[in-house]
């Protein structure tokens, strides 16, 4: 059995999307013990969104803990060291990326900023949680993957195919 894998989720202010990641990947590893999520930013807006946290607490996920913070963090030498790297907004994609330790599989799995959603409240919300049940979609299916046994290749491709709507 391969120890925990340690997965990083990226965004440009990791105060949305890459926030949900990591909460919903450590709230169903929670009873895996495969993975071990984080999240980071290249421009961290240094605060969650609020409705973030109100779609993992509608969800009964656990938000203790959960903070905005730099991919610098995840980049010095003391930094967990990753296996798998998820861009979850096209701008942080497309950023130069630091030096990752240990040269993790790198995938893009971008989706809309629901912090960019404008109208009422409810309508808000509601774009967190279309972003949220996206997100937890694809990350059922990668922690469902047989990893120990696909090979570099092979895994990328699944990975980028989960991507897919």
């Amino acid at each position: 059995m391969h120890p925990p894998y340690n997965v990083l989720f990226l965004c440009t202010a990791n105060s949305a999307r890459s926030i949900l990641a990591e909460a919903a990947l450590n709230n169903l590893s929670t009873n895996l013990g495969r993975f071990r999520a984080y999240s980071a930013g290249s421009f961290p807006r240094g605060e969650v969104n609020p409705y973030a946290l109100e779609t993992l607490q509608r969800n009964g996920v656990d938000t203790h803990g959960l903070r905005s913070k730099s991919w610098d963090e995840f980049a010095a030498g003391d930094a967990p060291r990753m296996d798998f790297v998820f861009t979850v907004c096209d701008q942080a994609a497309g950023e130069a990326c630091p030096y990752w330790p240990g040269h993790p599989l790198t995938v893009h799995w971008g989706m809309p900023d629901p912090a960019a959603a404008t109208g009422s409240e409810a309508e808000q919300l509601r774009a967190f949680a279309d972003t949220y049940a996206a997100l937890q979609r694809r990350i059922g299916l990668f922690v469902a993957l047989p990893l120990e046994t696909l090979d570099a290749d092979a895994l990328k491709a699944q990975l980028q195919a989960l991507a897919k709507p």
